[in-house]
């Protein structure tokens, strides 16, 4: 039942031209910063190109999913949704499908930075797998959050706000975690974004990341369903 969700879903997210807008701002800011950043260092390295790509998913996969619940509420068309035979999973399940295919959109393009630099010298092949792994599994865990709290609040702005402001948040714990006495400062930690991604960003994969950003992403799903489900 979820299939014609998605290309319901897909239509309307391609129509829109703050997806165009985001992906055109993405890639030009990250292709500034490559080009920049090779001219400066002559280095056949992305670290740092990586870690700009995650600030930019903290701040951009918000504005994507700010309207994805809150607008079909506000405009009544969730209800109408939600009366079909299609169940709440189905509708969080394509919305989440078609954010990540935007996403995608967005990272997609950037692969030609790692074809510019293997054309002129020799990247180290590891780090760029798992850095684009990092990023796409970053990318589900914001979009999962963005979506619970846009299926929680009717206004947009408030959807955006609230998961921008949490990413941020998760982001930037381990700074708190570093001021903690132990042993809280390593469970504060443990929900730290940033110290997950960067094994992935640095070419270090381990399981135990990967399961963060899966657990949480499914946490956000259920959460989602669930403030559906209590509407």
């Amino acid at each position: 039942m979820w299939r014609p969700l998605l290309d319901k879903e897909l239509r309307s997210l391609f129509v829109q031209p703050i997806a165009w807008v985001l992906i055109a701002v993405f890639l030009l800011v990250m292709g500034y910063t490559f080009v920049t950043n090779l001219a400066l260092t002559r280095s056949a390295s992305l670290i740092r190109l990586v870690f700009q790509a995650a600030v930019l998913l903290l701040l951009f996969v918000p504005l994507l999913t700010m309207r994805q619940f809150a607008e079909e509420r506000r405009h009544g068309t969730l209800e109408l949704l939600l009366a079909t035979p299609a169940r709440e999973r189905d509708l969080v399940f394509a919305k989440f499908l078609a954010g990540m295919t935007l996403i995608l959109a967005m990272l997609v393009p950037t692969l030609i930075y790692p074809a510019v630099l293997a054309w002129h010298g020799h990247p180290d092949w590891g780090p760029v797998y798992s850095a684009y792994l990092g990023l796409l599994l970053l990318a589900s865990l914001l979009n999962a959050i963005g979506l619970a709290l846009s299926a929680m609040t009717a206004n947009q702005v408030v959807a955006a706000t609230l998961a921008i402001g949490l990413s941020l948040l998760l982001w930037m714990l381990d700074t708190f975690a570093a001021v903690l006495p132990a042993p809280w400062d390593e469970l504060v930690l443990q929900l730290s974004l940033l110290a997950h991604f960067t094994p992935f960003a640095t070419g270090a994969m381990y399981l135990s990341d990967g399961g963060f950003f899966l657990c949480g992403t499914l946490l956000g799903l259920f959460l989602a369903v669930r403030a559906l489900g209590r509407r």
